[in-house]
């Protein structure tokens, strides 16, 4: 693999522009990566993109997982030394995961791979990009400074459907020079995500729920970001400037690259895919952080064909790569069993159309503004034939994600959360030859409430019984692992019972409340 990283040298130091064109000029890795959003509402994409010979990737195998993360951001060109970087993905890849595979691939037939993505602490597949992103967080505000380019410390402010709030807060809590707060949809969640959110330990932590849905919070934190007045008193007052964790944070999305590309060569490995064979991918679609990273790892050269969109009954993306138009001007906003898909703006979109549009940033420009006053917008015929060439898109409706989830169990004997069954099911539909590896994206015991209905084929919307809904989180899943005999609870979600709650207050989710409460939280 030496000889990809001097390859991707060869190209220079890999800069990274935005998706609107309003930078004054491209950034560094270090520099993209503490900015989290560019001036003007934009997303950073690196300027270059790698190339990885099959054999290159394939030969991923033989090395520990950390390595082959390393081996990715080296060939990305990250401006930080390779030490460094061998150093970081050690401490973000190591015995923090409860196996030293850290998304191992479970196969339920020849043709239908499984790639589990919740092994790390908070048992989310946000683990994999949150327990990366701090660590390469601090090294490049530390790069700055040394290059003094950076006096001030971080407020990290985070929107979150539920897996992304509890994996930033852990990755962040108690780092050097970070402040992190978070935001999720008040009674949006499931139990025991908001267990895991309100217990957070730490010194430099704060959680808020919000009045409204994850839309509400998202945007409401996006025009945060966007008030200059807001970002220039937190510098003046404070000291402190605003960055995210959020997957519209470059430094969220590589990781997430890293293991498309890993988990082919787990596939060839194991002699399930022959090397070079094209596979499939399904993901469970919300933000569109996930499957973009999956085109990424397709265009660095990782022999991935199709790439399936997988929506619950919120689909306005599979409308999108259906029809080309985006429209939320009068869609329902629904909660279903899958929490972390109810959202209706999908704001990795956004890189995804700027790359299909040949890095069109006037194009990009155009069509958020008419998202953001219009709530509707539609590409021209040539973007949408691109996105026709890579992208097939279905949805499922509540009760087939339930019913996906007892069909499972019942024919291979494995238990799925909601979300990974809406993959599964959506796969199923519109697979092809190839075989499919499927994005796993939680641990089920993250939702126990909807497994259990699953399991006792009630309705999606049917009150659990009385005894059953009298149960915590916790003795939920522990009954679930009685009546399945999946006994494989993570210890982080098990014991959360016996965790006090450290956060209560509810906000409004317009501009003035969030950033009322964020300085409540600076001044602390």
């Amino acid at each position: 693999m030496t000889q990809k990283t001097d390859r991707a040298r060869a190209f220079g130091q890999n800069l990274y522009v935005d998706t609107r064109g309003r930078c004054d000029k491209p950034v560094p890795f270090t520099q993209a990566v503490i900015n989290g959003l560019a001036d003007g509402g934009g997303l950073y994409v690196p300027q270059e993109l790698p190339s990885f010979t099959v054999d290159e990737i394939v030969s991923l195998a033989k090395l520990p997982y950390a390595q082959r993360a390393a081996t990715v951001y080296r060939a990305f060109n990250v401006d930080l030394p390779d030490e460094k970087i061998d150093e970081l993905m050690t401490r973000s890849y190591g015995d923090n995961f409860d196996t030293e595979d850290i998304c191992p691939i479970t196969s339920l037939d020849e043709s239908t791979h499984v790639l589990e993505l919740w092994h790390g602490p908070t048992s989310a597949f946000k683990d994999m990009a949150l327990q990366c992103l701090p660590q390469f967080f601090s090294a490049s505000a530390q790069a700055l400074r040394d290059r003094g380019e950076l006096d001030h410390e971080f407020c990290i402010l985070v929107a979150t459907s539920g897996d992304t709030g509890k994996a930033a807060l852990e990755g962040f809590k108690d780092a050097d020079g970070v402040r992190i707060g978070v935001l999720f949809p008040d009674g949006g969640v499931s139990d025991i995500q908001r267990k895991q959110m309100v217990t957070t330990t730490g010194a430099n932590v704060q959680v808020w729920a919000v009045r409204g849905n994850f839309d509400d919070c998202q945007t409401g934190v996006k025009r945060v970001f966007s008030d200059g007045d807001f970002a220039a008193k937190l510098l003046g007052e404070h000291k402190v400037a605003l960055s995210s964790a959020n997957s519209i944070n470059w430094g969220r999305l590589l990781p997430q690259v890293v293991y498309h590309i890993s988990s082919y060569a787990e596939l060839v490995a194991a002699g399930k895919v022959e090397a070079g064979s094209p596979i499939d991918v399904c993901v469970p679609t919300g933000n569109f952080g996930n499957i973009l990273a999956a085109w990424y790892a397709k265009q660095v050269g990782t022999p991935i064909d199709t790439l399936m969109c997988a929506s619950n009954e919120n689909r306005v993306l599979t409308d999108f790569i259906n029809t080309g138009a985006y429209d939320i001007s009068d869609r329902t906003f629904v909660l279903t069993p899958s929490p972390s898909m109810d959202i209706l703006v999908s704001s990795n979109l956004e890189r995804q159309l700027f790359e299909l549009t040949g890095r069109d940033a006037q194009a990009i420009t155009g069509w958020m503004r008419d998202l953001n006053e219009k709530r509707c917008f539609r590409v021209d015929a040539d973007t949408f034939a691109r996105v026709r060439e890579t992208f097939v898109a279905d949805s499922i409706d509540n009760a087939t994600c339930l019913a996906t989830i007892k069909r499972v169990l019942d024919e291979h004997d494995y238990l799925l959360d909601p979300h990974t069954a809406v993959a599964y099911a959506v796969a199923q539909n519109v697979r092809g030859e190839n075989p499919v590896l499927i994005a796993s994206t939680a641990h089920w015991a993250k939702f126990g409430n909807n497994v259990y209905r699953a399991l006792h084929a009630l309705e999606p919307a049917q009150e659990l019984p009385a005894s059953v809904a009298a149960l915590t989180g916790c003795e939920l899943n522990e009954l679930i692992a009685q009546e399945t005999g999946k006994r494989d609870v993570p210890a982080g979600l098990a014991s959360l019972d016996s965790m006090p709650a450290r956060f209560s207050e509810v906000i409004d989710n317009d501009v003035a409340s969030i950033e009322a409460a964020a300085e409540n939280f600076l001044r602390r």
